[in-house]
């Protein structure tokens, strides 16, 4: 290759399964032009993240995930040089792609025993293999950020909690899983996006430890990693100002933060990705189109994800980099494909959705994960219940006909309300239940993220708050364990259970646990400051 075909190797520009025709054109002119190394995978241009703000519609597909594989092909054909498809799917292809299996978010995995990490390893390969069947072959997961700060906007549930090493070990172990079924992985987000309360997609977050401090906590992670010669390690948008002489640069336009601390401190010389060059806290600038590109690229980025100006970041870098610093990065990149197969001669094996494999490591999680966070009675829950009187079941956000309500149905027999978000009969409901004695309430956050209370309506959260003093109420939170915090109360509750996702599994196991009797074995990911 040319130098300058070499350099096209560094841009992965992003590109969207359900997209134009036109758009689509756009990406192979892309690919045959200028030689690009790769491509990522997002679900749409509405779904993207920096439009969370906006007000644009994601149009569902049930198509998807055959689109993608189309995609995928057809785009290899236009490309000279075999390119390294990449996708975001931290619980699996269903981040991306509707219809296609989905796995518990980190936080769920994050109250598993660590004597049970073996869980996420499984997880890890059957994601890895799920990628491998779309065409995929790295996935950018997961996430080595320690999630210490209740109102982080983006990370929260995205990270396996508050624990360095026991982040760190299920990092490692989910990272195994991919590399046995043949799949790149990828530790973000570099030096740790845990203690932040600003979404990186529209602003920039400041992370005020000190050199110190990040290597006695959130870089944990990450050197761990390192150890282990992990594929590759994303570059955050949050600024260290301990690292850059005081000033706010974005980790990922950073020397002092690549050069200096990841590859000449803790020793890495693996594949350096950025985050997203589109997102806002570093788009905004640089007015000339391909400055950007090149600035992340000086900083010590090998790949520049979400490139946005192809044709006039190549010019800048061709213009302005050291032939040395071009060689090394093409050599990292060139690695990488190596080891995905994409060089050699041999046809890369290509799998299945293996839907069985995934309820089957599903169900595992949600015995290992549903934790108890308060009981009062020593007797069986069921036992507890059946003890006070008239009893009704009460689903919040959800149809009374779930996967919870219809395990409890021998159990706990008996009449069932559901309440909707937006209920127009919410006082004629909340008065009818009033006759009862004991009420097996489930809420099913509507949102994983904590804007907004999680979407959590106030009158809801007015109602738990007075219903759990006047009644023996059974709670289950079907969601965000960090949404236990917005509900008031909440302890006055005589039974409160974190069951993690609404996963028909999970639902399942967390119906089967009363019905059994069974223990918990799950324990909070994250501190909770519950009243």
């Amino acid at each position: 290759m040319t130098t300058e075909q070499k350099i096209g190797q560094f841009f992965f520009p992003a590109v969207f399964i359900n997209d134009s025709e036109e758009n689509i054109q756009a990406t192979e002119h892309l690919i045959r032009e200028y030689n690009i190394g790769g491509l990522t995978f997002f679900h749409s241009r509405a779904s993207a993240a920096t439009n969370y703000e906006g007000n644009k519609k994601i149009e569902f597909n049930d198509e998807s995930y055959e689109r993608l594989k189309a995609l995928i092909v057809r785009y290899q054909k236009a490309a000279k040089t075999p390119l390294l498809m990449s996708i975001d799917a931290e619980w699996g292809l269903a981040m991306r792609v509707e219809k296609t299996p989905q796995y518990p978010y980190a936080i769920t995995l994050g109250a598993v025993p660590v004597a049970d990490k073996e869980l996420v390893y499984e997880i890890g390969k059957q994601i890895g293999k799920d990628l491998k069947s779309a065409g995929i072959h790295y996935n950018l997961a997961p996430l080595a950020d320690i999630n210490t700060d209740p109102n982080n906007p983006v990370i929260g549930y995205r990270s396996f909690g508050e624990d360095k090493n026991k982040v760190g070990t299920f990092a490692l172990e989910y990272l195994k899983g991919m590399t046995a079924a043949g799949i790149l992985g990828c530790l973000k987000h570099f030096p740790g996006h845990g203690n932040t309360n600003v979404d990186s997609h529209l602003g920039l977050p400041v992370l005020n430890e000190n050199l110190d401090e990040l290597l006695s906590n959130e870089l944990v992670p990450f050197i761990k990693g390192i150890e282990n010669k992990v594929d590759s390690i994303m570059i955050g948008h949050l600024a260290v100002p301990a690292l850059n002489n005081g000033a706010n640069t974005s980790a990922t336009l950073s020397k002092a933060v690549i050069e200096g601390l990841l590859r000449e401190r803790l020793g890495y010389d693996g594949l350096v990705i950025s985050d997203a060059l589109n997102m806002h806290s570093v788009s905004k600038l640089y007015s000339t189109k391909g400055i950007l590109e090149w600035e992340a690229f000086n900083a010590g980025n090998d790949v520049l994800c979400f490139a946005e100006n192809v044709p006039e970041g190549i010019q800048e870098i061709l213009k302005r980099a050291d032939i040395s610093r071009i060689e090394a990065s093409f050599e990292r990149i060139w690695k990488c494909k190596i080891q995905a197969g994409l060089i050699s001669e041999s046809k890369i094996e290509t799998t299945d959705l293996d839907w069985k494999s995934t309820a089957i490591i599903n169900q595992k999680c949600a015995e290992k994960a549903i934790t108890l966070v308060k009981k009062d009675s020593t007797s069986s829950i069921t036992d507890f219940i059946s003890n006070g009187g008239s009893v009704a079941k009460v689903s919040v956000y959800r149809e009374n006909d779930n996967p919870f309500f219809e395990g409890l149905e021998n159990t706990i027999p008996g009449d069932s309300f559901s309440i909707a978000l937006g209920e127009e009969n919410l006082e004629e409901k909340l008065q009818a239940m009033d006759k009862y004695d004991t009420l097996v309430i489930a809420l099913f956050v509507p949102k994983a993220k904590p804007l907004a209370n999680f979407e959590i309506e106030d009158t809801i959260i007015t109602w738990l708050s007075d219903v759990v003093n006047r009644k023996k109420v059974v709670f289950h939170l079907f969601g965000n364990p960090y949404a236990l915090q917005m509900l008031p109360n909440i302890l006055a509750a005589k039974i409160v259970v974190v069951a993690y996702q609404d996963l028909k599994e999970f639902q399942e196991v967390a119906a089967q646990k009363i019905a059994l009797n069974q223990g918990y074995e799950g324990t909070l990911p994250v501190t909770l400051l519950l009243k």
